[in-house]
């Protein structure tokens, strides 16, 4: 008999005490992960709000951090606690109630032929009920860009609900992983596919979150853009001299 596959999923939080409670209850209610809550030194307590869930429900973990670091370096250290802890799965979410723990169970049971498997908003079924047109372009231009210069067999690389198995994980090396904003999730999967690695996509429904403001800003935009530009640039010229 096959042992069950232990899946934990990773929130990085920084004052999320408005949606910590409600997404911890959702994903704990899937019975398919435990999670581990890392967090930035929130003044606005959402680690204790976190532990007392803990407390309530089990199956959470709370990695608390000293300051503001950043999503990469978060997403890192989670990412590091559960490979030491000996999870076979590790899940990226958004702690903004924008990801649907409902829609875990789809991501799971897409790696059975993958090693990453990130819930698209692009593929057919992905839907973005909440978007002005605006913002809908620039995220779709932005992801074709990404996508187009890495070369990389995705139409959404910069969701940040996916899936990943362990065992591809360890043959990454996370202390290399150079971004610290959301273009960690698009070095993820550049690293990824690069190593061998199989990539999927299945349809999510991302919801826009109604509480506190967005952590996005221009800066982390930007970064993005500069990395995945040198990234893409590095590949051709390496490409022109194996010729």
């Amino acid at each position: 008999m096959l042992r069950p596959v232990r899946a934990v999923v990773v929130l990085p939080t920084y004052q999320e005490a408005a949606n910590i409670v409600p997404v911890l209850r959702r994903i704990r209610a899937t019975g398919r992960a435990d999670v581990l809550v890392v967090d930035d030194a929130s003044p606005d307590g959402t680690a204790d709000l976190a532990r007392a869930v803990a407390a309530e429900l089990g199956g959470i973990s709370v990695l608390a951090r000293p300051a503001k670091a950043g999503f990469g370096p978060a997403c890192r250290a989670g990412m590091r606690w559960a490979l030491d802890q000996g999870y076979d799965v590790v899940v990226g979410m958004d702690a903004d109630c924008s990801h649907d723990p409902a829609q875990l169970p789809d991501l799971l049971d897409a790696l059975v032929g993958a090693d990453l498997v990130v819930g698209s908003r692009y593929v057919p079924g992905g839907t973005i009920p909440d978007w002005p047109a605006h913002r809908r372009a620039l995220s779709r231009l932005g992801n074709r860009y990404a996508c187009a210069a890495l070369r990389l067999p995705l139409s959404d690389a910069t969701s940040g609900y996916r899936a990943y198995r362990s065992e591809a994980l360890r043959r990454l090396d996370l202390g290399h992983v150079r971004a610290d904003g959301y273009g960690f999730l698009i070095e993820m999967a550049y690293r990824m596919d690069r190593r061998g690695g199989r990539l999927a996509e299945v349809p999510i429904v991302f919801t826009d979150r109604t509480r506190d403001a967005s952590k996005m800003s221009l800066a982390i935009v930007a970064e993005a853009m500069v990395l995945v530009t040198l990234w893409g640039l590095r590949d051709r010229i390496a490409r022109r001299r194996r010729r």
